[in-house]
């Protein structure tokens, strides 16, 4: 089913979009069909969507139906709107222009490249500590055959641990252990979603989540956040009620890119329409672990389930290691026993060693993470200052925790200022990884998990190129390493 936004929604959106620069030297109509391009173009109003009607917009928007008509035309003429009489008009992009959403590759062992494509830390210094404790640990489980499809039950004890101290009682049979959080996701589709179904996710996304989204060749209808806001309640609930999709998939804490935070009230109104509606919400907690400046983190979003609609995900690989490929699952015990079902069709077990490094690790995580959130503070403050200094034009909304920065650029010039970052040892991710279709080109993903003195530099180096862009040919594409 195509969503459809209203009148009111719309409107909103808009904002004052009769202010825009450049609106003196346009008419109304003019104005107001580049405000809806812009939004179409940063993903915050999703292709294949309905407009309202001429006259609710006209009305929302306090203006005539003349101007919405000559607004609505001129969208058409660009490829922006596609119309049929008596059954309204969808959003689109001109000529189905569409870039995919995937994108591994191997990456060059270059130890000049400054990668911002990865958003991970180095490897804690309590790492050697655990897995030398772990291989004490490990002739216990040599007599045995070694698979555990759930997980060995001292680290699902642990992980369970972990959500009752947030609030959300939970047993070790409720935990499923993984081989890292993106497997958790690729298992959950497995076993919840057909081939074709229906999800919804937000705008921008995580780019690795869309790629498994498009391994089950899932139809994906988004809701668009607001670089400085996040979400849209109405909106969300209104593509919820709309959609009615199989699965949604959301990221509360921190979102990956944007680093928003999803208010309490927010979550609970979520899972009510997901109920109502017979969604199933997938929960990617990976940086739940992160708040930073004291952020006091809401109640898990499954607080408010009360009819196993929703299943958790997350891992050690953001606030531990990523080379660590330990994740997990959190949902019903009978949901577990099913996803162990079709765990076995793809792997039998995570490895047992690497289990138990991770159950070290918990075990020291009050200095771990402390440590962490000190670094990432001031890795963060150290970027958002020489972003300030060299890119004063770009704007930014500060995250309150988790890795990377969402910045809007001056101009529709993501794509373009990575392939120039490139021939400058910088490795970036463009918007459009984010997102569908080609939009979000007006914004780049920045993590601050390097070093503050490789951050600096590497803004040094951006600056540089974002000045000479509009002067210079078309660079040769280098295809970036991993975004993850």
């Amino acid at each position: 089913m195509t969503g459809q936004v209203r009148g009111v929604q719309l409107a909103r959106l808009l904002g004052q979009w009769h202010a825009l620069p450049g609106r003196r030297r346009s008419p109304d109509y003019a104005a107001l069909a580049g405000a809806v391009r812009g939004l179409l173009a940063d993903g915050r109003l999703p292709l294949g969507v309905r407009l309202p009607a001429e006259r609710e917009l006209a009305e929302a928007l306090r203006i005539s139906r003349t101007t919405v008509t000559a607004a609505y035309r001129q969208l058409r003429e660009t490829g922006h709107l596609a119309s049929r009489r008596g059954a309204g008009s969808w959003t689109m992009l001109p000529g189905n222009h569409r870039v995919a959403s995937t994108g591994l590759w191997t990456p060059l062992d270059d130890r000049e490249m400054i990668d911002l494509g990865v958003a991970a830390l180095a490897a804690p210094p309590q790492l050697l500590a655990a897995a030398r404790a772990a291989a004490e640990d490990l002739p216990r489980y040599l007599g045995g055959a070694g698979y555990h499809p759930t997980g060995i039950i001292e680290l699902r004890e642990a992980v369970a641990d972990g959500y009752t101290a947030r609030g959300l009682p939970t047993s070790a049979d409720q935990i499923m252990v993984t081989s890292g959080t993106q497997h958790a996701l690729d298992l959950v589709l497995r076993l919840a979603l057909a081939p074709g179904g229906s999800v919804l996710v937000e705008s921008p996304t995580y780019p690795n989540a869309l790629a498994a989204l498009a391994g089950r060749r899932a139809r994906i209808t988004t809701h668009g956040l607001a670089a400085d806001a996040g979400w849209e309640s109405d909106l969300l609930l209104g593509s919820l009620r709309q959609t009615r999709p199989k699965l949604a998939y959301l990221i509360p804490e921190f979102q990956n890119p944007t680093g928003h935070l999803m208010p309490a009230s927010l979550r609970e109104r979520v899972v009510a329409a997901a109920h109502a509606v017979g969604t199933d919400l997938v929960i990617d907690e990976s940086f739940v672990d992160l708040p930073l400046d004291g952020t006091e983190l809401p109640p898990p979003t499954a607080t408010f389930d009360r009819h196993s609609r929703v299943v958790s995900i997350g891992g050690m690989s953001k606030p531990y290691w990523g080379g660590l490929r330990i994740g997990w699952v959190r949902a019903s015990a009978p949901q577990v026993q099913r996803l162990a079902a079709v765990r076995v069709g793809v792997d039998m077990a995570s490895p047992v060693l690497d289990q138990l490094v991770a159950v070290h690790l918990l075990a020291d995580a009050p200095a771990i993470v402390a440590d962490r959130r000190t670094q990432l503070a001031a890795q963060r403050d150290a970027l958002l200052g020489a972003l300030a200094h060299r890119l004063p034009d770009w704007r930014i909304t500060v995250p309150r925790g988790g890795v990377t920065l969402w910045a809007e650029l001056d101009g529709p010039v993501s794509s373009a200022l990575a392939r120039a970052a490139e021939d400058v040892g910088v490795r970036l991710a463009p918007g459009p990884r984010f997102g569908l279709d080609g939009t979000l080109e007006r914004f780049l993903r920045l993590p601050f998990t390097l070093p503050a003195a490789d951050l600096v530099e590497a803004v040094g180096r951006i600056a540089a190129v974002r000045y000479d862009l509009d002067r210079t040919g078309r660079q040769r594409w280098r295809e970036p390493a991993v975004i993850a």
